[in-house]
């Protein structure tokens, strides 16, 4: 059933309209919160991982078109539509392909369930900026990535823009953040190790392997770690990996951004290595 928007204070509007997400995150703390899901793409892909919907907010003229073919698969869920104005008024930001969702979260896994079969995972170091975290995920979907793994310093994958510039990539790899009780690097490292990856990390070090090395590409199981927007990755976490890694770069660049990084380093790590 479709209801009209009228009354901006609603409080079944209080998820969209003034509850930020960390607040979302935390709304039954200890238990899984909420979070925001927008665009009908990233929705369904949210909704075929098994995330479930709590209500929808659509725009008037989204609803008989993808959004509507959604939105007859829940019945049962309530919608609140309005002319797109009113939706910008109400959620103090445009719209894309005018739908939002609001989700339950899912418990996250155990680190060691998700990289028990992995044979390419992807580590983050406070990487906090979420656009990076939504990049990231899209390229290790793309690029061979069996699993992310976040320090407790990332943003979280689940904030709406993260997974909105992820293209809804987040909820189709395996991801979640080391345990309150495995501090990184120190517990994290030897977790990994424990688990048999060789570990490897992007740096721009004197002392840095090639990307190209084909004794690093040619590991069984091996972890890419990559740290924080402008710092990169802590000394210690560099001096606790098996590898460090440059990727050569010309005309003076000293540097990429972490995401398009990443996005090197799985292609050479992740994709190379299998197709041998």
């Amino acid at each position: 059933m479709w209801n009209e928007i009228k009354d901006f204070a609603a409080p079944e509007l209080d998820v969209y309209a003034r509850t930020s997400e960390v607040q979302l995150l935390r709304y039954y703390e200890p238990e899984p919160g909420f979070f925001i899901a927008e665009s009908p793409k990233v929705i369904e892909r949210a909704l075929h991982a098994g995330y479930q919907p709590v209500s929808f907010l659509v725009e008037h003229k989204d609803l008989e078109r993808e959004a509507g073919e959604i939105l007859k698969k829940y019945p049962d869920v309530p919608v609140y539509t309005a002319e797109y104005e009113v939706l910008v008024k109400l959620t103090g930001f445009a719209l894309t392909r005018g739908m939002l969702c609001a989700m339950r979260r899912n418990p996250l896994p155990l680190a060691e369930e998700i990289c028990r079969n992995a044979s390419r995972i992807a580590v983050l170091e406070n990487v906090v900026n979420p656009t990076n975290i939504g990049a990231i995920f899209r390229s290790a979907a793309a690029l061979h990535m069996d699993a992310v793994l976040l320090t407790g310093g990332c943003s979280d994958p689940l904030y709406r823009r993260a997974a909105r510039v992820s293209m809804g990539t987040v909820f189709q790899i395996p991801w979640t953040y080391f345990d309150k009780k495995t501090a990184w690097p120190g517990e994290g490292m030897q977790l990994l190790k424990n688990m048999g990856f060789k570990t490897a990390a992007m740096a721009l070090r004197d002392d840095s392997v090639g990307i190209d090395n084909q004794t690093l590409q040619a590991e069984e199981k091996l972890a890419i770690v990559l740290g924080t927007e402008g710092d990169g990755l802590s000394s210690q976490t560099i001096a606790d990996c098996d590898y460090t890694v440059k990727i050569p770069m010309s005309h003076g660049v000293d540097s990429l951004n972490v995401a398009a990084a990443s996005a090197v380093a799985f292609w050479e790590l992740g994709y190379i290595n299998r197709r041998k």
